[in-house]
């Protein structure tokens, strides 16, 4: 394998993968970022399948936060990476497994369309608050309103149980409780974890990368998951 698809979660856009899609590139791995708000999981979930099967060969996948919903509907994939992100079981969706801090909750702010957005004044702290002060100024500047309902959506496959996974636990995360998430990564092959926010790409892009390429290169000695 050497190609990988990266996938946003809510309020989240593709060039938030920016630093890590450079990181990887420079390398001479081919990656593919994805854009989601297509309003639905279905939808969202169509539009990375598509992106998967126009690599050559079967891809690295990581999803972040929600597109953990979105990687678990996939075929075709090599290796899964959660970052921080939902594992459903059969029957169940990312606001179903819950976890959602008190602080991320009292972020959202409602707009008349139906739609959310995250609060400017609060979203460097929910997302970013281990990132050096202008790359999380950066990333905040780039969030963008949510349509309703991708979050209830249940996947149709559960891709986890036949492909290998990795799961990422952020200890730090301020969005998405890291206990959840210690629950969530059982369900994976092996898991590590990180001290770092909810958004690792951002504060540390080259430590995401490593982890890409060690999976993309098994047996390098760079990644060190604790196997189940």
């Amino acid at each position: 394998m050497n190609s990988v698809v990266l996938v946003h979660g809510l309020y989240h856009d593709p060039r938030h993968f920016d630093l890590v899609v450079r990181e990887l590139r420079t390398d001479g791995v081919e990656a593919a970022v994805p854009e989601l708000h297509r309003g639905s999981l279905p939808a969202d979930t169509e539009a990375v399948q598509a992106a998967v099967d126009a690599m050559g060969e079967p891809p690295v996948v990581l999803g972040h936060s929600y597109g953990g919903s979105v990687i678990t509907g996939l075929t075709g994939v090599g290796h899964l990476v959660y970052l921080a992100a939902f594992v459903p079981a059969e029957g169940e969706s990312a606001a179903g497994l819950g976890g959602s801090s008190e602080l991320l909750g009292s972020s959202v702010v409602r707009d008349g369309d139906g739609r959310t957005h995250v609060d400017p004044a609060t979203a460097v702290e929910v997302f970013y608050d281990d990132a050096p002060v202008e790359r999380a100024t950066w990333a905040a500047s780039l969030l963008r309103p949510q349509g309703p309902g991708c979050g209830r959506g249940v996947p149709q496959r559960r891709a986890w149980q036949s492909t290998p996974s990795t799961y990422v636990i952020c200890a730090r995360d301020r969005a998405i409780d890291p206990g959840l998430q210690r629950a969530m990564s059982r369900r994976c092959s092996s898991a590590l974890t990180w001290h770092t926010s909810h958004s690792p790409f951002v504060s540390e892009p080259g430590r995401v990368a490593a982890v890409l390429r060690s999976l993309l290169r098994p047996g390098d000695g760079r990644l060190s998951a604790v196997p189940r």
